[in-house]
């Protein structure tokens, strides 16, 4: 499906089933990222390889198009010794990422988690990590980002302090907050700090979110992904639902760990998380391609 944006996204969430994209690390990691090098580095060393994965995920038919930003905060370049380039390498990929999405797609700028824990669990007080967020923040917006989408956290506090950054650097732009979860004998699925899904998308929604939801998330299975997109709906009332699920759960093998979901397993998945969980925006997480995209972004639109 393609189509020219025209609209403000802020305009368009909720008025029509959006197809988000898959994975980016496994897709750097299938192009020569080798464990434990910087992903986020490939934005100013290996642009047009980050733009092609860009650019696959738009001819696979997403409308939103997510930035190689996830872990780019200053804390956690700074295990790359990169804590100086913050700004740069956040304004290089959502620059890479708008180059790629052109007027056919949305940009999102990825925020992930920081890397350490609010206090009193961790060191940090909700002013510095404002300060933390906010610095990334910056350089997404500079680099000309549609919204921003606060991902795979599992404390709504670090969400509610990043979706606050958001909201003061980026004015209206809309903000999408999705956590990861595991699931629970209760029948119920939590953060692994005990949040339920229904407690974290009203925290995330008090916080400003505009869109809530999850993705990744610990061993769960295709069908979780729809009774977790059920219970995310059911909490967030009139406001948009994102789900991103891995391509099944992860299997380690001994050439390492593989997700064994096919697209055409994906196409069915988004079909009930569209139809029978009510959830407006999907896309994908951990092992998903855009030949999975592809897919999904045929059921999403039909």
């Amino acid at each position: 499906m393609e189509f020219v944006v025209r609209e403000k996204l802020r305009d368009v969430i909720g008025q029509r089933p959006l197809a988000c994209d898959g994975a980016m690390g496994t897709q750097l990691m299938a192009r020569g990222l080798k464990p434990g090098e910087c992903g986020e580095l490939w934005n100013l060393e290996r642009v047009a390889e980050v733009q092609a994965i860009h650019a696959a995920y738009v001819a696979a038919g997403c409308d939103l198009i997510t930035t190689n930003t996830f872990g780019a905060t200053r804390t956690s370049l700074a295990r790359h010794g990169l804590d100086q380039r913050v700004r740069e390498i956040n304004r290089a990929g959502a620059l890479a990422a708008r180059a790629a999405a052109g007027e056919k797609a949305w940009v999102l700028g990825d925020v992930g988690p920081f890397g350490d824990f609010l206090e009193p669990s961790g060191d940090y007080t909700p002013e510095q990590l404002h300060e933390i967020f906010t610095e990334q923040l910056l350089g997404l917006h500079e680099g000309g980002v549609d919204g921003i989408i606060i991902e795979t956290m599992v404390d709504p506090a670090e969400v509610a302090v990043a979706a606050k950054a958001a909201k003061a650097v980026g004015g209206d732009w809309p903000i999408f907050a999705a956590l990861a979860f595991s699931s629970h004998p209760d029948g119920l699925y939590r953060t692994i700090m005990g949040v339920t899904a229904e407690q974290a998308v009203q925290q995330a929604i008090a916080a400003g979110a505009n869109v809530v939801g999850t993705n990744c998330g610990t061993g769960l299975s295709l069908e979780d992904y729809v009774q977790l997109g059920s219970q995310l709906t059911k909490a967030a009332g009139k406001v948009p639902v994102i789900v991103q699920p891995n391509a099944g759960a992860p299997q380690q093998t001994e050439s390492g760990v593989v997700y064994l979901a096919t697209p055409g397993d994906m196409a069915r998945l988004a079909r009930e998380l569209r139809d029978y969980a009510h959830v407006s925006i999907i896309g994908g997480c951990c092992g998903t391609t855009p030949a999975h995209m592809k897919s999904m972004a045929i059921a999403v639109h039909a």
